[in-house]
């Protein structure tokens, strides 16, 4: 079950848990699986057990906030980053998927009897051995206690947030989240300890090249300013907040900032050090020519909006990308059809379709596509007077 449009949508199809499209492929051990898949698994432990605990306090609304959370992660999160792999029928994606559905079902079937039974009829039943025919006559599921990790949660949770932060920048700048960029630059607790793999998740889910720490490329992307949050110093120093405003003021805003996101910042105060708490300080970055920025709650994400032709170029890809899956979607194609697409366009469009061959051919999934004769029929009317084919294939 996912959310599209608002709605819950039901699979139409069963998932086999750990083998992809060809049934020859089982799913890895879970410290085998990609980072993405162990988040998933370790989201499911932990509301499986937090449910459960809020059933045995009578609480059904904070365990129905809880399920609604997880499955706005698992549609709007997971499934969403995983879709390629779907497509692929790659083994872990699927397993993980199915692992997931058959204990979120099995959670949710005393709140929605008759979804929930829907989908443990199609999409669960089919890849379990001996399963009974309701999720009614099911188990209640164990807390799987192995697959708890908070770290890589708290890991996760930073990597939405920088996300949302940069989208955000995106759209004070009115830079379409479709134009790829050549980079952003992250200052946030924590970001030196990422995986690599979820600094790749930040990269693209904001269509940038590269992901740097503000720390490799200096302080010149932005102009710091600092000064205390007089409410918060004020109820835990009293009568020292005005010789603390005066430190903060009189020391480099930079490197003060600096401290403050690693926790370790300080002031000199009559002669004796003042440590600065997380919301002490009221920091303001003002992006120079060139960038944008957007911070909160000690975390920023700037983006470098200096665009090339070849950046463009591929801007013109997921424009063709967006119109061909609308295309897909009114020709009644399913989500793993295999298509053809052939295209008539001129100048940069022309060229940028060429150089893009192999990446439009992946997110479309299309076998073939090539340059095609005008005339061929009405087609599809792209930008620039392209015009776009899409055949089953």
């Amino acid at each position: 079950m996912f959310i599209r449009n608002g709605r819950p949508t039901v699979l139409q199809r069963p998932l086999d848990p750990g083998r992809g499209e060809d049934g020859a492929s089982p799913a890895p051990a879970r410290t085998e699986r990609p980072l993405l898949d162990r988040w998933a698994l370790a989201e499911l432990a932990a509301v499986t057990r937090d449910v459960t605990a809020a059933l045995e306090e009578f609480d059904t609304q904070g365990a129905g906030r809880l399920l609604a959370q997880f499955v706005d992660d698992l549609s709007n999160w997971y499934v969403r980053r995983s879709r390629r792999r779907f497509w692929d029928g790659d083994a872990s994606a699927l397993g993980t998927l199915h692992e997931v559905l058959d204990g979120l079902t099995r959670l949710m079937a005393p709140f929605t009897p008759f979804v929930t039974d829907e989908v443990w009829t199609r999409a669960v039943v089919p890849g379990l051995t001996d399963a009974p025919d309701s999720v009614h006559l099911a188990s209640w599921p164990a807390v799987d206690t192995e697959a708890l990790d908070d770290t890589l949660v708290e890991q996760m949770a930073l990597v939405r947030r920088l996300v949302e932060l940069g989208r955000s920048g995106r759209t004070a700048a009115k830079v379409r989240t479709r134009q790829p960029l050549a980079r952003a630059v992250v200052a946030a607790p924590g970001w030196a300890s990422l995986p690599r793999d979820l600094v790749a998740e930040v990269a693209d889910e904001l269509n940038v090249a590269e992901v740097l720490e503000l720390a490799a490329v200096g302080g010149d992307l932005v102009d710091v300013s600092v000064k205390i949050d007089f409410r918060a110093v004020g109820r835990r120093l009293g009568k020292q907040v005005q010789a603390v405003a005066k430190a903060v003021a009189a020391t480099d805003a930079v490197a003060l900032v600096s401290d403050y996101r690693a926790g370790t910042a300080t002031v000199e105060v009559d002669g004796a050090p003042v440590p600065l708490e997380d919301g002490d300080l009221i920091v303001t970055e003002t992006p120079r020519e060139g960038w944008t920025v957007a911070s909160t709650g000690g975390l920023t994400v700037a983006l470098d909006l200096t665009l090339t032709p070849e950046l463009e170029r591929a801007g013109l890809v997921r424009e063709v990308v967006r119109l061909v899956q609308e295309a897909r979607k009114n020709s009644g194609l399913e989500v793993s059809d295999r298509i053809e697409l052939r295209w008539t366009a001129e100048g940069a469009l022309a060229q940028a379709l060429d150089e893009h061959a192999e990446q439009l051919a992946g997110e479309v999934l299309a076998v073939a596509v090539h340059a095609a004769t005008a005339g061929e029929g009405d087609g599809v009317e792209g930008p620039e007077g392209s015009r776009f084919w899409v055949t089953k294939a």
